[in-house]
């Protein structure tokens, strides 16, 4: 029987025994460095997967924000949310660009 990979995913979880929420939203990806790469090389990237990757469907009654707390976070459910880091650094107030 052929079983998909957010199958696979749920039963990892369920044999670790921890929460499907509580997977690691960030990733390493450790790419190959080849002799002879023309700019430095970067040892590990990390990248963002999204909550909406570990649910497959809209289940029922899952909790919602309030309105004014959904229009400010950009959704309407705690599970579906997942905070922006910026890797880069924030300009300074009035510096003019």
């Amino acid at each position: 029987m052929y079983r998909s990979g957010i199958g696979r995913q749920r039963q990892y979880i369920r044999r670790r025994g921890t929460k499907l929420n509580a997977v690691k939203p960030t990733r390493d990806w450790y790419p190959f460095v080849g002799p002879f790469d023309p700019c430095p090389p970067k040892y590990v990237k990390t990248y963002y997967v999204p909550p909406n990757q570990y649910i497959p469907f809209q289940p029922m009654n899952l909790p919602q924000f309030s309105l004014a707390d959904a229009l400010k976070l950009g959704t309407l459910w705690p599970a579906l949310y997942g905070p922006y880091e910026s890797k880069c650094t924030p300009r300074e107030a009035g510096s003019g660009e």
